[in-house]
Formats: C-alpha cells, structure tokens, sequence
C-alpha cells in the first residue's frame, strides 16, 4: 500500500495471518517493512480503468534485479505483457481467468540460460553445466526471488498482485506464444495492477510456525510427527473459519492438499520432466565418467584459435 498508515499494526497482522483464536500469540519485531510483508494478500480482480504509474515497469524489474543471485549468475528474465489481446491469449493457462485479461500488467518470470550460454559462446566456451538438474533449480530459485521482490515493491506502490502458476499447466504453448528460445523456462506468471475499488481482500491465514521451524534438525520422530498432525489441525480450524467469514464453501486444508496433489495425466505440470528436455534443459544427473570432460571446452576450433 502507499498509505503506510492504513495498514494494521503488526499484532492485528500476526492475529491475522495465524488466525486469532487458532492458537498462540506470535510475536515479531515492528516495522514498515515487517507490516508491509505481514499485509500480503493475493488480488484475482483488478481496476481495468487504472494504468499502472509512470516508471512502475522498470521500479518492479529494478526490485527484481535487487534480489540475491547465485553467484552472481542471474539466469532468469521476465516478458511483459501488456497488450490485451496478448494477455487474452495467455489467459487460458489460468483457465481462462478474468484477473489475467483485466490486469493492466502480465509478468512471465523465466528461468534462462539461453542468456548465459549465448555470452559463453562468444567466448569459445561451451558452459555444459547448465545441462544439469542442479543447474535448474538454482535458476529456478533465483527467479522465484526475483519475482518476490517485484511482488512486493508493487503493493509498496499500493498495487495489487497475484501469481499464476497455471503457466506450467501449458508450458508448451506458453514457450511458443513468447517465442522462448531453448534453456528458458516459464517458472510462474504474475497479474499486476490497482485492486478493484469493489473488492474486499482479506490475509488468509497460514500454518503455525510450530509446523514450519525445526531447530536445529528436522524433527521427524513420533513427537515431531505428532507435532505437525495437531499444527494442521488447528490451521484446519482456523483456515476453515476463514472461509466461512468469506462466505466461501471451501474443503478443510488437509483434503484440499490431498486432491490438489493427485496427478492430472493431462495437465502438463505432471509432465515437465519431457517437455523441460523439450525446451533444451537435458536435465542430467551424473556427471561425465571421465574428469576431463568436467572442463569447459572451446566451442569451437574456430573460435579457439
């Protein structure tokens, strides 16, 4: 939000985002950004009548770029989607959600080493590192960080966001519509713009941190287990009087992970493994035999003369 002041202290907030009557009072340190981060909420309806300010592109992208990197590496980019046609089109991968068309902003976050291996190459180098599953996540990680960061200078800008992760459900036409070039994933998309004046967003509550922090080690004995089934219990409880103060009829948390972790043999997000390889992530896990293999190579003899 851009009025600090409207936004709670952080009692209400903790209150807020664990539940007030679902267990015990948490405590955190107070500040602007504390209560910025506590205030998060997911906005699935936009202002279609608002542009977004002057510069907040490039705000958004310069908070992106402010995110820790893995050795510096920054292997993701992102693809703006303004025009409405364009984001029509990619509304389908949120099965045709209207949030997607109404928002004045369309974020494609993209895991790219296409990027690194192009600068590589003229450099006479073959980087075969990036052929690999380690490879993968640290980009993947690097993006989803880089997307967070933008998520919040957006709502300090008093924008709505709210991310889409239907995206993996149809990488291939998503890859095609953006023109992907091979080594660049779609991680996960993200609708930014002024929330509809007309809606109500509330924080929806998460698990206990009983049920998150280990100290430590992880505590998997029967104790710990014990821990986590009366941890979900209670954020049963407390997510479910959410949804009734919503007027939503909506399944206890605990089924809802069940079913939503069951495959769909037609989605595509059950089957990345073929499609990344398709995208030209080869996704190996065994380095060569040979150590000698290990070692960059000229990509060339060309280029290494």
């Amino acid at each position: 939000m851009s009025d600090h002041d409207s936004i709670p202290g952080v009692e209400q907030l903790l209150a807020e985002r664990y539940g007030a009557k679902s267990g015990p009072a948490y405590r955190a340190i107070d500040n602007a950004i504390t209560r910025h981060i506590l205030n998060h909420r997911s906005v699935r309806a936009f202002d279609e009548a608002r542009a977004l300010p002057p510069d907040a592109l490039s705000t958004l992208v310069a908070a992106a770029q402010s995110a820790s990197s893995s050795s510096n590496l920054q292997v993701w980019s992102v693809v703006a989607v303004q025009d409405p046609e364009h984001k029509a089109r990619l509304s389908v991968a949120e099965r045709n959600r209207r949030f997607v068309r109404q928002a004045p902003l369309f974020l494609v976050w993209l895991a790219d080493y296409a990027r690194a291996k192009l600068l590589a190459e003229r450099r006479g180098v073959a980087i075969d590192g990036a052929d690999y599953v380690e490879s993968l996540v640290l980009a993947s990680v690097d993006t989803a960080l880089a997307a967070q960061n933008a998520a919040l200078a957006a709502q300090s800008l008093g924008l709505g966001v709210v991310y889409v992760g239907g995206l993996r459900s149809h990488v291939r036409a998503i890859a095609a519509d953006l023109k992907l070039p091979p080594g660049v994933f779609p991680v996960v998309g993200m609708a930014v713009g002024y929330p509809a004046q007309t809606l109500s967003t509330h924080i929806r509550p998460r698990l206990p941190q009983a049920a998150v922090l280990h100290h430590e080690h992880y505590d998997s004995s029967q104790q710990g287990q014990e821990a986590q089934r009366q941890a979900a219990e209670t954020y049963d409880h407390a997510l479910d009087a959410f949804w009734k103060k919503q007027g939503i009829d909506h399944p206890l948390w605990t089924r809802h992970i069940a079913d939503r972790l069951t495959i769909d043999p037609q989605d595509e997000r059950w089957q990345l493994g073929d499609i990344l390889r398709e995208l030209g992530f080869p996704l190996r896990d065994h380095p060569p035999a040979d150590p000698k293999a290990l070692a960059p190579q000229p990509a060339s003899a060309e280029r290494e003369r």
